[in-house]
């Protein structure tokens, strides 16, 4: 039954304050990441930006993880909770690391213990926390992309702000005040932890009043959702040995492939790659899915390959659009420098201002019948962030080496990106959530965010081929020169993307079995 409510449950707004902190703290420190390679640990940027893709690129892989655990054995709450935990020990490490990073062996390996429990606990907390928001309300409540526009809202209010925080203690221009960055971003992972666990009981409820997410979704939602006459017939999701061993040889197979002939030698690209094809199959491969449930699960990976294009270009607002930052732009206002981190702000402030607007169109739009349906919304993000880069290839075009320009330039493609965001990223969310069987639901969740695994991968690939003077650099035969070369392959890549999905649209409609 589809529901007419206008007003939201209180416990959205107690997860939008939640995940606002916790994102302050990752956005705070990625903000400054790219940075404290470069500046203080005198990385070069191609080897920054590798590492940086893998960070990332790992992020977005353990929710997994997180999502597999929270739907056997733990349950969201728990799952969130011991995320949040291992991310405050994260953010404190990255603190201690740029503490000591005039010792650079000592300050490397403490960084990365802090990227690795920022790495888990992020898988802990993301899928869950997401999930969650869904559970909050009825299956068909139209009201749900409108909570996940306001959730993605609360996430970006504290990417505005964390940026503007943290790069102002930390990047400026003194190598020894990184440090104080990363302790602004502990600080607000501790203030999430401490909120979540003392308020959780009063707000994560569902509409009549029960608590959600205390046990694990496969022990509690199976035995609870009424039964179709199709999945009488099918057995319950458990463990199918057969099924892992096949899958688990096909996963070395995979992996012995990529690591010894497509990235010769890289085991995280090697793992995110071999995930990225494996996990999927597995699931799909569940022999207690319904004809309907395979389709509409078919239908979430193949807007997540699409997902892939759209992030590893958007992405490069951690990195290659940070050295363009650093280096190529005019960043002077009333005769002072701005700092080189608070250009990440701009995509979150845009969120923060479009995406009321947003959340009322799509509404509004569903009330009349007209609303897009979430492949064809897909593709509109595609289309867009394929402007925006076709924007700055236009701004730095004939642009000799070593001279600024406007900063404008890079406001304009932060605008264009977001209402891109804005069509993809909190749509997708809510369509997850929409066409995941319940009892796979976190599970869902993390393949979505392993397709950003696998595009903020690509993202640091596609980032080492930013142009250096004395480097040659090309992709497939074409020679990077220029700017203007670097953010044409974005242009392309997202465009052609765009197109694809869009005629693929009313195909998928289809599979998605009257759910939009």
């Amino acid at each position: 039954m589809t529901t007419t409510k206008q007003s939201h449950p209180k416990g959205l707004y107690f997860i939008f304050v939640t995940g606002m902190a916790e994102r302050f703290g990752y956005y705070g420190m990625r903000a400054i990441f790219a940075l404290y390679l470069i500046n203080a640990l005198m990385f070069d940027k191609e080897l920054s930006s590798t590492i940086y893709g893998n960070y990332t690129g790992l992020v977005y892989l353990t929710p997994l993880i997180g999502g597999y655990v929270a739907d056997r054995y733990w349950g969201m709450r728990k799952s969130i909770f011991w995320g949040a935990v291992l991310m405050v020990l994260g953010q404190f490490l990255m603190f201690l690391s740029a503490w000591n990073f005039e010792s650079t062996e000592l300050a490397k390996w403490l960084m990365f213990g802090g990227l690795g429990a920022l790495i888990f606990g992020n898988g802990f907390f993301k899928p869950n926390i997401s999930t969650a928001v869904g559970q909050l309300y009825e299956p068909g409540d139209r009201r749900l992309d409108s909570a996940y526009t306001i959730f993605y809202m609360g996430v970006n209010l504290g990417a505005f702000l964390a940026p503007l925080l943290c790069g102002y203690l930390g990047d400026t221009g003194n190598p020894a005040d990184f440090k104080w960055g990363f302790l602004a971003a502990t600080v607000m992972m501790i203030f999430s932890l401490i909120l979540y666990a003392l308020k959780k009981d009063t707000y994560l409820v569902n509409p009549q009043g029960e608590p959600i997410g205390v046990k694990p979704a496969m022990k509690e939602d199976i035995d609870n959702a009424p039964a179709s006459a199709e999945m009488m017939e099918k057995p319950k999701a458990k463990l199918d040995v057969k099924q892992t061993v096949i899958w688990g040889a096909i996963g070395v197979l995979l992996y012995a492939v990529f690591y010894m002939l497509v990235f010769k030698g890289d085991v995280i690209g090697s793992f995110i790659y071999t995930a990225c094809i494996v996990i999927p199959g597995y699931i799909i491969s569940n022999k207690s899915l319904t004809k309907i449930e395979r389709d509409r699960i078919w239908v979430i990976y193949i807007i997540a390959f699409f997902v892939i294009f759209f992030w590893s270009a958007f992405e490069q607002a951690g990195i290659s659009l940070t050295y363009f930052a650093e280096e190529q732009t005019n960043r002077t206002i009333f005769g002072k420098t701005i700092p080189t981190s608070w250009f990440q702000s701009l995509n979150a402030i845009f969120v923060v201002l479009l995406a009321p607007l947003f959340s009322t169109m799509w509404l509004k739009l569903g009330q009349k019948n007209m609303e897009p349906a979430s492949p064809t919304k897909q593709a509109i993000g595609l289309f867009l962030l394929s402007l925006g880069y076709l924007l700055i290839a236009f701004g730095v075009k004939d642009v000799a080496p070593g001279v600024r320009v406007s900063m404008l330039w890079l406001v304009g493609l932060y605008f264009i990106h977001t209402m891109g965001e804005l069509s993809l990223s909190p749509i997708g969310l809510s369509m997850v959530n929409k066409l995941s069987p319940v009892r796979f639901a976190s599970l869902l969740m993390g393949v979505w965010y392993l397709s950003m695994a696998t595009s903020n991968k690509l993202a640091g690939t596609l980032s080492a081929l930013y142009p250096e003077a004395g480097k040659s650099k090309s992709l497939f035969g074409f020679e990077i020169v220029t700017l203007h070369d670097f953010f044409m392959i974005f242009v392309f890549m997202a465009a052609i993307a765009a197109v694809i999905l869009f005629f693929l649209s009313k195909r998928l409609q289809k599979l998605m079995h009257n759910i939009r």
